[in-house]
């Protein structure tokens, strides 16, 4: 490989390794799925590791979960006991099955935060009822706002269900 393709390869390694900390992911996770969407043949943990630069147990998780949101996919070969990787190039598809994991966790935990605290200074007897008035109104927003990202989430994760149920009923009309 020319030195100029490398330095592109580990570039946009490191990229991805910046985005999926953004993101609130290891950074690892990141540089994984980097050097395998940049293969052009399935990936190996060993492969991994030596391109990455960290350990097989780390490359192992990562990859793990990267499969779980649907980000990477398992190759079997004839023959060879060893799993490979290929990236899913279908950004939207990736994109759903990152805010369908995120939403399940992230906005589940975050909701019942606001709401466990907003119960809590319902039912405080306070000696400050303008501090607890003052909280009841910001949890309230928060809980707001909260239920408004959490509805729209879900309606782009429908549009995008409708966008492919709409898509299908066309080619099999065509059929």
């Amino acid at each position: 490989m020319s030195d100029e393709l490398e330095r592109a390869r580990i570039n946009f390694i490191e990229g991805m390794s910046r985005i999926s900390n953004f993101w609130g992911f290891p950074r690892a996770m990141g540089a994984i799925y980097g050097a395998i969407y940049l293969s052009p043949e399935p990936l190996s943990l060993d492969e991994l590791v030596a391109q990455v630069g960290v350990s097989k147990g780390a490359v192992s998780t990562h990859v793990r979960q990267l499969e779980r949101l649907g980000m990477v996919h398992k190759h079997f070969q004839l023959g060879v006991r060893k799993d490979y990787y290929s990236a899913e190039t279908d950004f939207w598809k990736v994109v759903k099955n990152v805010l369908q994991e995120r939403e399940k966790n992230e906005f589940a935990r975050a909701l019942g935060t606001v709401d466990e605290s907003l119960n809590i200074v319902s039912s405080a007897d306070s000696d400050n009822p303008e501090l607890a008035d003052f909280y009841k109104q910001r949890l309230q927003a928060m809980q707001r706002f909260f239920n408004t990202l959490d509805n729209l989430v879900a309606t782009a994760l429908a549009l995008d269900e409708l966008r492919l149920g709409t898509i299908q009923q066309f080619f099999k009309k065509q059929r």
